[in-house]
């Protein structure tokens, strides 16, 4: 099951990046580009979802002290 949600993570955020590449691409019509940001949209939801999912599970298993910990995830700045 782990590895069809992971299946799952990898073709949506697969076809986010078609999407992006294709509204990039500056051929599309203004109608074509509301359906790709729809479907983009949706897609960032369900990417966001699966990533908090791990994030969750990375906090759980962190070990520290040869001792299962909670400690909070933090995500470096990308600034």
């Amino acid at each position: 099951m782990a590895e069809k949600k992971s299946a799952d993570f990898e073709k949506s955020l697969g076809r986010l990046e078609e999407l992006v590449g294709e509204m990039e691409g500056g051929e599309l019509s203004l109608e074509e580009m509301i359906k790709h940001f729809e479907e983009g949209s949706k897609l960032v939801g369900l990417c966001t979802k699966k990533l908090n999912e791990v994030e969750q599970k990375i906090e759980k298993l962190v070990k520290k002290d040869g001792e299962l910990k909670e400690v909070p995830f933090e995500a470096e700045d990308s600034e």
